[in-house]
């Protein structure tokens, strides 16, 4: 591997962290996802045949990751049951702290299909072309996803529920 390969993955270690805890509610979970991208990358590297940049190819493998891993989690239900505790919740001192904690709570209210796409595309800065690839979807359900995670990122900031706007239409 060249000084030149490293470095690109490097520079992605941030991207990478901050869309781990886009996807998982866990900051430690979020922690392991990165560790294992980062490991799965370096190993399968010389695999890699360089059609795009490689950030796009490690987004795909955290993807991966991380619906290998949900996938896993859902055929053990028994495993993950009681083991949270509630989280305390702190009310936060300033105005910027309550905006980030509603738009991450509703953020996590997303389907998990909808907050990658939105958090791929608005935060990571990444073009519909390569969310297709990341995620293995055609650019049409990247546009059409994303449009629905902003609606209904919209409607939760109002206060108001996506569901009634549609009731009140009929």
């Amino acid at each position: 591997m060249r000084a030149q390969d490293e470095s690109e993955i490097v520079a992605c270690i941030p991207h990478l962290r901050r869309y781990a805890r886009g996807l998982s509610r866990d900051h430690e979970h979020a922690d392991d996802l990165v560790q294992d991208t980062l490991e799965r990358a370096w190993i399968k590297f010389s695999m890699w045949q360089k059609r795009g940049e490689s950030r796009a190819w490690m987004f795909g493998i955290m993807h991966n990751l991380f619906v290998d891993g949900v996938r896993s989690r859902q055929r053990r239900p028994e495993e993950n049951a009681g083991d949270e505790l509630p989280e305390i919740v702190e009310r936060p001192k300033q105005l910027d702290r309550l905006e980030v904690r509603d738009l991450d709570r509703v953020l996590q209210c997303l389907t998990h299909d909808l907050r990658e796409v939105l958090l791929l595309v608005g935060v990571e800065e990444m073009s519909y072309q390569d969310v297709a690839k990341v995620l293995g979807i055609p650019i049409g359900t990247v546009m059409s996803r994303l449009s629905r995670a902003r609606e209904r990122l919209r409607a939760e900031l109002a206060g108001r529920s996506v569901d009634s706007k549609i009731q009140r239409v009929k």
